[in-house]
């Protein structure tokens, strides 16, 4: 198993992300890690009709991630692309002990108390918190809409916009 990218879209499985993301990264399974849709049949039953038919597609919870993550690789050929609604589940993966190299923030929208980093990304003090303790724990945090735009640096966005 190869991960080829995680990915944060509060969207999960959509256009983007099926025809665009996963073609250009030639994933063989997206694994939707989100609490909610994996105990939601109705969720899940959207976003495997928004998964493209050449891709396979897994929703599980936050704790099952982490386990299949710390568990020895199998010989699987599979190029896993992760998708999550948002930090928050990065930060339970983590607390479960497993941390991703490196994550992509693609796409949180404008919430009330929330700092616009760049047009498809604004985050709450909360969010910025998590993601500046996972990348002290080692996860190098990115933003890229979509993959022809250039990869930007989202804690320093984040550590310029706290000055």
């Amino acid at each position: 198993m190869e991960i080829v990218n995680v990915r944060i879209d509060e969207r999960l499985v959509h256009a983007q992300v099926a025809a665009v993301w996963a073609s250009t990264l030639n994933a063989t399974k997206i694994v939707v890690v989100d609490d909610g849709a994996s105990q939601d049949e109705i969720q899940q039953v959207a976003l495997k009709m928004a998964c493209p038919k050449t891709v396979k597609l897994s929703i599980i919870s936050a704790k099952r991630a982490a386990e299949k993550l710390l568990e020895e690789p199998s010989d699987s050929q599979n190029r896993l692309f992760i998708v999550m609604k948002g930090v928050k589940t990065l930060k339970k993966i983590s607390d479960c002990g497993y941390i991703f190299p490196e994550v992509n923030i693609g796409n949180l929208s404008a919430k009330e108390d929330g700092v616009s980093l760049k047009r498809s990304v604004t985050l709450n003090q909360e969010q910025m918190d998590i993601i500046l303790e996972l990348n002290k724990k080692g996860t190098k945090f990115t933003s890229q809409l979509v993959p022809t735009e250039e990869k930007i640096d989202l804690v320093k966005l984040i550590k310029e916009k706290a000055q």
